[in-house]
């Protein structure tokens, strides 16, 4: 089976935790919004449109981007299976909760099973971040070739652009524990350095 029901059911509990993380920084875009309608409709109480529209400018990049990983495992042969990071998004919620000025957190992984070679472990590292770059190569050329795009809709192009950019520099970072260690790494070794 590709995707469990176990799988699914992470898949929203991660999408449901980043759009509460979110939902005050991706809110809707609102044209001609003063200061204060937007003081005024911050201080009315939990906003459903600013929550999934958080949660729909976000889930893709994120879930995307372990598809990525687990796809191409799969394709390998190997078993892969997404989880939510509990952990990850109790800490991101209560940061969000004292109003932290800076949350950072991994909203999920997918764990592979099995004996991969190194140029497959090294393609399934790259896969993550390469879904991220797709994503905003399509969101950069929406931008420049649409005229006249809806506030809302420029909006969430913007967004997904500047979301998947960040995520794909961001995990392609050769650091221990990011998936650019694990590319970098293996390119080194492949090449016989």
């Amino acid at each position: 089976m590709f995707i469990t029901f176990w799988e699914i059911v992470d898949m929203l509990l991660m999408i449901g935790v980043i759009g509460f993380i979110f939902m005050n920084t991706f809110k809707t875009a609102k044209k001609n919004e003063d200061v204060l309608a937007r003081y005024l409709r911050k201080a009315s109480g939990f906003q459903w449109a600013d929550f999934w529209f958080a949660a729909l400018v976000t889930a893709p990049a994120i879930i995307l981007h372990e598809l990525g990983h687990k796809i191409t495992a799969l394709s390998f042969g190997l078993s892969a299976t997404f989880h939510a990071a509990y952990l990850w998004l109790a800490i991101a919620i209560v940061l969000r909760l004292i109003n932290f000025p800076f949350i950072f957190f991994v909203p999920a992984f997918v764990s592979i099973g099995g004996a991969a070679t190194v140029g497959e472990s090294t393609l399934i590292a790259f896969m993550g971040p390469a879904v991220n770059l797709a994503l905003f190569l399509t969101a950069f050329i929406v931008l420049k070739t649409t005229p006249r795009l809806k506030t809302s809709t420029f909006h969430f192009w913007t967004l997904t652009r500047n979301i998947n950019i960040f995520l794909f520099i961001f995990n392609m970072i050769p650091i221990p524990g990011f998936d650019g260690f694990t590319v970098f790494s293996g390119l080194w070794h492949m090449v016989g350095l």
